[in-house]
């Protein structure tokens, strides 16, 4: 018998026991669809990687499996020669990460894990995106919408004063919670823009800005008055975060930012404490989102105030190449889109 005839016997056997599998996935799937489905693919990927590299199959191997398969199970999705060339990219992807694969990876939808191997640039990036769709239970769209705005390059970037602030559980909370920068890409705003524009605009989309702020934000209201002794303040944003059981002031600069910006917003903190904040609340956070920062400026700034604060950067669009731009959708069919969520 020669090569050519013993690899084609190896494969009919192959075939055969593959299909049984498929007859006993099909069944358990009824019970556990997505789990069951993964656990297979993961282990479809490592037969196709090992067939692969022990057999002299070529590349027409995954065509001749994709047309046996869907032959065999015309009513089954995910046979086609595309998805096992993805079934067979993630598995390498994730292939030395096994276990954390089984355990969280196994509670995505395919459609989602596709999406975090592709754009992912190391596993420590796809863990990231992994965990964080477990928690806040993201749609495709929303998961594309936050890779491609790189959160997890912008998490946790912002310049704070929050180890000096708080106590060390609440400081590490709160600092991961904070985004540098923030991307308000949803926004359509005319170049010569103020800050009650900006405000007004980020309210007027206040689902798309609660996105962009992350899990655990609760809008209280904007142009908050405070009065101190004969006179009345007014905060830009305040909201509640669930998870850090306390005030967040949103101070919102259309400029530089200034030391000065953070003397005031530790006013409005101190403020909030004393009018809004119960006791069961945890110190209030003061978060100033500004056009541009100069790092060193802004840590010392921080230095010597006791009240939480943090600095970030706010981008109204993404750097696109020119080539790319003719392709975006206008404002009117922006907002029609966002209408429709």
């Amino acid at each position: 018998m020669n090569d050519l005839q013993e690899n084609e016997k190896i494969y009919k056997q192959w075939i055969c026991k593959l299909k049984d599998k498929i007859r006993t996935v099909q069944i358990k799937m009824a019970v556990s669809i997505n789990s069951e489905l993964l656990n297979f693919y993961w282990e479809l990927g490592s037969d196709i990687v090992f067939k692969q590299n022990s057999s002299k199959w070529g590349d027409g191997f995954l065509q001749r499996l994709s047309n046996d398969l869907m032959k065999e199970f015309p009513d089954v999705k995910g046979f086609s020669k595309r998805n096992l060339e993805l079934i067979r990219k993630w598995y390498l992807f994730w292939m030395d990460q096994e276990i954390i694969a089984k355990q969280l990876v196994s509670q995505l939808p395919w459609g989602h894990n596709i999406i975090i191997v592709s754009k992912s640039e190391s596993i420590e990036e796809a863990l990231f995106y992994v965990k964080k769709n477990i928690e806040c239970n993201w749609s495709r769209s929303v998961l594309v919408h936050q890779m491609e705005s790189q959160l997890f390059k912008r998490e946790g970037k912002s310049i704070t004063n929050f180890d000096l602030s708080l106590p060390k559980g609440q400081s590490d909370l709160a600092t991961q919670t904070l985004k540098d920068p923030y991307v308000f890409d949803f926004l359509s705003l005319t170049n010569d823009y103020n800050e009650m524009e900006l405000e007004r605009e980020l309210i007027r989309h206040i689902s798309n800005f609660l996105l962009e702020l992350g899990k655990g934000f609760a809008y209280v209201g904007r142009q908050i008055q405070l009065r101190v002794g004969d006179r009345e303040f007014f905060i830009d944003l305040l909201f509640y975060h669930i998870k850090l059981h306390c005030y967040i002031v949103i101070e919102l600069k259309t400029a530089d930012f200034e030391p000065e910006h953070a003397g005031k917003l530790n006013f409005y903190i101190k403020a909030v404490d004393m009018q809004y904040k119960s006791e069961n609340d945890n110190p209030t956070i003061g978060i100033i989102v500004c056009k541009s920062k100069d790092k060193t400026v802004a840590e010392y700034a921080l230095s010597d105030i006791s009240k939480p604060i943090g600095i970030s950067e706010y981008q109204l669009t993404q750097s696109l190449p020119d080539k790319l731009k003719p392709s975006l959708p206008s404002i009117e069919e922006i907002e029609i889109e966002l209408s429709n969520l």
